[in-house]
């Protein structure tokens, strides 16, 4: 009997994330190319996400130095508010996701949010409608390891006080997710909603053979939760 879900972030929670204007906006601020803030946004991506830079301001100053910038405090500041709403409009929630998690909850089903991110997501989500529907949110700056590094699915499965066996992963495949979840003994189960493939990732998992839905909606079934009415 499944007891609780973990739900990957970015993709999952939220629709397909395509870069918007707001990292152009972000890097004039900071003074520096947009090409090459983007290029370098990618290129630091796995130890931002690990934990390895500084976070707000003197993560940002890191990277700016890299590029050989020195931006002021105050653009510092302005550039790390841009950055949270940046994030946010990139990422819109699905619109099945709260009322999803609210069936589950419904239902006594335990749910985490597992996420490989900067600094930005542990500020955002607390003030997304998902702050009010979880029970645990795990972060990849934060546990120092990203997915699927088993430290992961340990820290999430801790936190909701569940065994591995009883409890389900759901993410796009970014990552490799899947793989880690489902080798620390998690029942992993794609996400192939009809707006992924050119969404923005990292370390993709095209080749996932198993169990795969197409909607967040179809979750619920397979722990055997009720229909939440909103």
């Amino acid at each position: 009997m499944i007891e609780a879900v973990c739900f990957d972030y970015f993709n999952t929670c939220t629709r397909a994330v395509r870069r918007g204007g707001g990292h152009r906006r972000t890097a004039e601020m900071l003074g520096v190319d947009p090409g090459e803030w983007l290029a370098l946004l990618d290129r630091t991506y796995d130890e931002r996400a690990r934990g390895g830079y500084p976070t707000h301001l003197a993560g940002l100053r890191r990277l700016c130095t890299e590029l050989g910038v020195e931006p002021t405090t105050a653009q510092l500041r302005e550039a790390a508010e841009l950055r949270l709403a940046t994030v946010q409009a990139d990422a819109p929630l699905r619109p099945e996701t709260i009322d999803v998690l609210r069936t589950l909850r419904s239902a006594g089903v335990r749910i985490a949010i597992v996420s490989d991110c900067w600094f930005e997501l542990p500020l955002v989500l607390p003030r997304t409608p998902l702050a009010g529907v979880i029970d645990a949110a795990v972060y990849s700056c934060q546990v120092g390891h990203t997915k699927p590094h088993p430290a992961m699915y340990a820290t999430a499965c801790a936190q909701l006080d569940v065994d591995p066996a009883r409890c389900l992963y759901v993410g796009d495949g970014g990552s490799r997710e899947l793989t880690g979840a489902a080798r620390f003994g998690l029942t992993a189960v794609q996400l192939r909603a009809p707006d992924l493939g050119a969404h923005l990732t990292f370390h993709a998992e095209p080749d996932w053979p198993g169990a795969w839905v197409t909607t967040l909606s179809a979750i619920p079934d397979l722990v055997d939760a009720p229909v939440f009415v909103a």
